[in-house]
Parts: C-alpha cells; structure tokens; sequence
C-alpha cells in the first residue's frame, strides 16, 4: 500500500467528518469519530473496488488481444 493510498484514505475521513458538522453542527466526538473510520474504511474499500475493476478490464484486453492475431497493441 503506498502512500497516495493512505492520503485518500484520510480525505475520506476528513470528507466524512465535514459532512458529518454539515448534517449536524452539534455532533459530538464520537459521532465525528465514527464518521472519520467509516470515511477512512470507505474510502479503502473504494480504491480496493477501483484497482480490482482495472485489473478485470487490463485481463479482459489482454485476452481479446490473444484471441484476435491481427490486433495492435
């Protein structure tokens, strides 16, 4: 896991956290603690879901290229 992957890990959970102060000014601690794991977990669980479909899509290319000779890569 690289480092661009925990930044966007923690936007994710700044993000929630802003979201939570706009949705409810008066949120306690342990509600904008919440918010921060679950934009923190979400936003890893994202980027796992992104990476796995580009992998799909790069198997899915590479299998069309083997099957057609006379493609260009």
């Amino acid at each position: 896991m690289g480092i661009l992957d925990k930044v966007g890990e923690i936007a994710g959970a700044v993000a929630a956290v802003e979201a939570t102060d706009k949705v409810d000014p008066n949120a306690g601690f342990l509600e904008k603690a919440a918010a921060a794991v679950a934009g923190y977990e979400g936003a890893g669980k994202l980027e796992e879901l992104v990476e796995k479909k580009e992998d799909e899509k790069k198997d899915d290319d590479s299998a069309q290229q083997a099957g057609n000779p006379d493609s260009q890569a």
